[in-house]
């Protein structure tokens, strides 16, 4: 159909190939919140956006319950790291071959949590991630959050080092400021929005990454994620804790990005929505 500025607006199916032959890559992040209770939701999602890479966490399943025929008849490959009931990362990938790095975050080896997956796709390196929630806080919860960002703070580190293309996308489970959450006094001892946790995602980005969504949007109220309770979604009261970092070989790729709000509001659908962004060759 043809808009009255000239523009062609195309059929769902046409859309992939008019990326590809732009060189378009859209890379998105979900988290699902239970991958198999939730299947409907994310196979209707793909299929309307069409994404090229997607970062999934909170699988809640083992990594024997992953539904791999489902997303392969989708048109994905998967890698995944599953665990029983909690977390589980994967990473899908839809005409780029996955070349998978590491399944688990270095630097502490009794570390069981399945909380982050690498790949390489299209000449990216990908990482996948599943930050520590760390409620209630002050405490063990909250303790481990934060060794699990400092591990996360040297990998990151690491692999600014190698000068290579890097996304990492993932539910950070961090809300960095007072806009990127609705009546942020009410936030202010929860673990994800408490001094600690704020002052370490800015050390993070702070080591030359670049915050996609607000490279984009800077100013705008943006959110990925609303409770189950007291109608937040209606009342658009949320969070903004899904994010996207890019390396500076990125920086001057990313072409556009932004939150599929409208999937939240879907029958069964999990309380975040699925985040995105489309780099260009």
């Amino acid at each position: 159909m043809r808009t009255g500025f000239g523009l062609v607006l195309l059929a769902d199916q046409d859309i992939d190939l008019f990326r590809c032959y732009l060189g378009i890559m859209k890379i998105a992040t979900y988290n699902v919140n239970g991958v198999n209770g939730r299947l409907p939701v994310l196979l209707r999602w793909l299929e309307e956006k069409q994404p090229d890479v997607v970062c999934l966490q909170e699988l809640k399943a083992p990594q024997e319950k992953f539904p791999e025929q489902a997303i392969n008849d989708a048109g994905y490959k998967a890698i995944w790291q599953g665990q029983k009931s909690w977390n589980g990362v994967a990473i899908l990938s839809k005409g780029y071959e996955i070349k998978e790095v590491r399944r688990a975050l270095p630097g502490d080896p009794e570390d069981m949590h399945s909380r982050y997956i690498e790949a390489i796709i299209n000449g990216i390196l990908i990482g996948c991630l599943y930050l520590p929630n760390g409620n209630p806080a002050p405490g063990p919860k909250f303790d481990y959050k934060l060794a699990w960002f400092e591990r996360f703070k040297i990998h990151a580190a690491s692999l600014l080092s190698e000068k290579i293309p890097v996304v990492l996308a993932g539910d950070y489970n961090v809300i960095p400021t007072g806009h990127d959450v609705y009546k942020p006094e009410r936030w202010i001892d929860d673990a994800l929005f408490r001094p600690e946790t704020r002052a370490a995602f800015e050390t993070l980005v702070g080591q030359g990454w670049t915050d996609a969504i607000r490279k984009i949007y800077p100013d705008e109220v943006i959110y990925t994620f609303w409770d189950y309770f007291r109608n937040a979604y209606g009342r658009n009261a949320g969070l903004r804790i899904d994010h996207f970092l890019l390396s500076p070989q990125l920086g001057s790729r990313l072409l556009q990005a932004g939150v599929d709000k409208d999937v939240r509001g879907w029958e069964k659908s999990s309380d975040h929505a699925p985040t995105w962004i489309e780099l260009t060759d």
